[in-house]
């Protein structure tokens, strides 16, 4: 079916296209059966695929990352297509548009996509008002951010905001300090700041009865000399895992011509081209923490030989996104199988 649907989709943007799977995910809740469906075709059950990591059982270890589920509308849906967990967001205290338009691009040769999407979101309170109204039937994770217009200064102020009103809605937390694509963020992964963000969450994650972990996620772009610095933040602060990794803004082992890519300019890459690095950085913090830090390992997986290199190489849990868009929700299943077997 999604050979057949591919080419139109891939005819439109990539925003549009996003745009148009969002609808015809809503319509379908309309169908009846339409759920039992998808399950029917698409999910994969095994009981050496279920996982406990930081304290949660996932039915199974490949999730979909942060950025496609943005305003926490549709988890329950594409639960369907087999994920083990949803990550929702990157969310911010309030709606922001993002950057301007066009700010999504494919790199068809290289299964790869560059964005500077900017964290567009609706807020956390559309997001909390949605879980709502449908009950999560799979792990929910929520990405937060700070806003665009927040000085660096204040981001963990905006942090703290967001973990508080999202905190009853979820399953577990990731602080998003790494997205390329608004100003100043990836700064917040020096060690000063990320240490008052971190301290203002664990701090009040204290005051609630129910346990939520807290796992950062990086940037693909950190020296080793960084992520030594944050692997010792992460061991003595109480968070609970990694996130390893996010988009690039570096353009290696690229197949597209220059021309093309110059012409596209700045943004975060995913993909193909990413895997290599996020698959090193997991060896790495790995090695370095003796596996004794759960790892969500994302970036660039397009194949089920892909991810279970990452999880080979000390992942717990694993995450798609590009490969779902290139290579559709089949990719899921085909993955469970081979980690099955």
């Amino acid at each position: 079916m999604f050979k057949l649907i591919k080419p139109i989709l891939f005819a439109f943007s990539p925003e549009t296209s996003h745009r148009i799977m969002l609808n015809l995910l809503f319509f379908l809740r309309y169908i009846p059966f339409s759920g039992a469906i998808l399950r029917f075709f698409y999910t994969y059950k095994r009981d050496n695929l279920e996982r406990e990591v930081f304290g949660l059982r996932f039915e199974n270890p490949v999730g979909l990352a942060a950025g496609f589920d943005k305003n926490g509308q549709i988890y329950n849906d594409l639960a369907n297509f087999g994920f083990g967990f949803i990550e929702i967001g990157s969310l911010t205290p309030k709606e922001q548009m993002g950057n301007p338009k066009p700010r999504c691009f494919r790199l068809l040769e290289d299964s790869a996509i560059i964005n500077r999407m900017g964290i567009n979101n609706k807020g956390i309170k559309y997001a909390v008002k949605s879980i709502k109204k449908r009950k999560p039937k799979v792990v929910i994770g929520g990405n937060i951010s700070k806003s665009t217009s927040c000085p660096n200064e204040q981001a963990p102020n905006d942090y703290e905001r967001s973990f508080a009103q999202l905190y009853d809605f979820v399953d577990y937390f990731t602080i998003n300090v790494s997205c390329p694509n608004v100003k100043g963020l990836t700064k917040l992964q020096d060690i000063t700041s990320l240490a008052e963000i971190v301290d203002k969450l664990t701090t009040l994650r204290k005051y609630y009865d129910e346990y939520r972990p807290i796992l950062l996620k990086i940037s693909p772009d950190l020296t080793f000399e960084q992520m030594d610095e944050i692997i010792e933040l992460i061991l003595v602060s109480g968070l609970d895992g990694i996130v390893a990794t996010n988009t690039t803004t570096k353009r290696e082992n690229l197949i597209s011509s220059k021309e093309l890519v110059d012409s596209i300019g700045d943004g975060g890459l995913s993909g193909a081209p990413l895997f290599e690095r996020s698959l090193e950085i997991i060896k790495y913090i790995n090695k370095k923490t003796g596996g004794q830090l759960p790892i969500i390992g994302v970036g660039g997986i397009i194949t089920p030989g892909q991810a279970i290199q990452m999880i080979d190489a000390g992942a717990s849990l694993v995450q798609i996104y590009t490969g779902f868009i290139y290579n559709g929700p089949g990719l899921v299943k085909s993955i469970l199988k081979k980690i099955s077997k």
